[in-house]
């Protein structure tokens, strides 16, 4: 089994002090999705059609302040 390798030097022929350097760089970012989600605003959801659950009484909920 090859494995493909992650980084390619393109030109040049670093140091391994070079290396090891941008393999610390590299390795404290954070995972890509380790990014939490931006919250939605009460003011903006405000502006967004009502939404409200089918059954008995979804004409009365959907009347009501949410």
């Amino acid at each position: 089994m090859t494995e493909q390798p992650v980084i390619r030097i393109e030109r040049g022929t670093p140091t391994a002090e070079e290396v090891a350097a941008l393999v610390a760089v590299l390795s404290a970012r954070p995972a890509a999705g380790a990014v939490p989600a931006a919250e939605v605003s009460a003011w903006w959801r405000s502006g967004l059609p009502a939404v409200t659950a089918a059954g008995p009484g979804a004409w009365r909920r959907s009347g009501l302040p949410r």
